[in-house]
């Protein structure tokens, strides 16, 4: 619990910095919405002639395995070379990630997104030859969006108001990492399974929709977004689809800080087959034989998709004007996973986010009101 003594730290820090800061009405600004988590895509977007950057770190746990919604000892599938065994057994795993995102908004009604990430995952394995701990690190899949406001019942305030989203993933992240140090040095160098790899190999569309709703002091809204996979890497495999919907409420308790409890559901399939180099090179497979059964269930591309619903409690706080910390906790309520595959544990998220006004904003210090203002 390192990882969360320090955010914890940070928060503090910020809180005990947070003397005197001005509020908007919420702590973003007023015409893009107000208040909205800044875990959520497309949360945040910018006034209008306006930038916005965010940085984001997360630590996400997965501990012991799923079949369906039943819970599964390591011991219930290896290691071991008899028949229906697997010669090596995931036990959990930890992903660190740093995720930058940029977005400006060009008009009243129109903004676009940059996001993009670099992860760490270790994954700890028990495994015939020994345990060790699997590893890879890597840019992550870059997602380059717009969000369209197709309703508003005020152009500068608003109350309420949808948004739609649409975009691409470019396929930044890697889908060839290898083995590096597995305690047989056979396997070394060996492509690593497929939730191993940092990318989807795939240029991938991005659909959302986007409600936001003000009864200040709350706030509240509804977010759908989905990644379709409609094409083949250069491995001959795609990832599955993936779908979300997030549910938020948000309560702003002083001028400066809020608090906001959410319900995000994911759904998401599995992969279309195995990657070509396991056909040709037997890589993942017994004896590095393609005839052969799976060397551990991450292997198989049918162990993957599901549904999981996670509910997050969070805390956002401004300490000076147009910047924003948010810190935000995920644990699992529901999960129904297609595996045997590693479940979710808790998942912690520490952002940052800042506004930057340009001249032409109606933010810009030394400008006059707008005229729709009348004044």
């Amino acid at each position: 619990m390192l990882l969360f003594r320090f955010i914890s730290s940070a928060i503090l820090l910020i809180l005990i910095s947070a003397g005197n800061a001005a509020a908007y009405v919420g702590l973003c600004c007023a015409h893009c919405g107000g208040n909205m988590p800044l875990n959520i895509p497309g949360g945040g977007i910018p006034e209008t002639h306006e930038y916005r950057f965010k940085i984001s770190e997360m630590f996400m746990r997965m501990d012991g395995l799923r079949d369906g919604t039943d819970e599964k000892k390591t011991s219930d599938y290896g290691p071991a070379t008899s028949a229906g065994n697997f010669r090596g057994v995931p036990k959990s795993m930890a992903s660190y990630m740093t995720m930058l995102g940029g977005a400006y908004s060009f008009t009243d009604n129109f903004a676009g997104m940059v996001m993009g990430g670099y992860v760490r995952n270790t994954m700890e394995m028990t495994t015939t030859a020994g345990d060790y701990d699997m590893f890879s690190q890597g840019l992550t899949d870059t997602k380059l969006m717009g969000k369209y406001r197709l309703y508003s019942d005020d152009n500068l305030a608003p109350k309420h108001q949808l948004s739609a989203i649409a975009g691409i993933a470019a396929p930044t992240g890697r889908i060839t990492i290898k083995n590096t140090n597995h305690p047989n040095q056979t396997m070394q160098g060996k492509l690593l399974p497929f939730g191993m790899q940092t990318g989807s190999g795939t240029w991938d569309p991005i659909f959302g929709l986007t409600y936001q709703k003000i009864a200040d002091p709350f706030w509240y809204g509804a977010n759908f977004m989905t990644t379709q996979r409609w094409s083949e890497n250069d491995q001959n495999y795609s990832k599955g689809d993936e779908y979300n919907i997030d549910l938020y409420l948000m309560k702003q308790f002083k001028e400066n800080a809020l608090a906001h409890v959410q319900l995000n559901a994911k759904a998401w399939g599995d992969y279309s087959d195995e990657p070509q180099v396991g056909k040709d090179s037997g890589d993942c497979h017994a004896m590095l034989n393609s005839s052969r059964d799976w060397m551990t269930p991450l292997c198989d591309p049918t162990n993957y998709g599901g549904v999981n619903l996670h509910a997050t409690v969070g805390l956002q706080f401004q300490p000076v004007p147009l910047h924003i910390a948010e810190l935000n906790l995920s644990l699992p309520l529901y999960q129904n996973l297609k595996g045997p595959q590693l479940q979710s544990e808790y998942m912690l998220r520490l952002t940052y986010y800042l506004e930057v006004p340009t001249k032409k904003s109606r933010r810009y210090k030394g400008f006059s009101a707008p005229k729709q203002l009348g004044f």
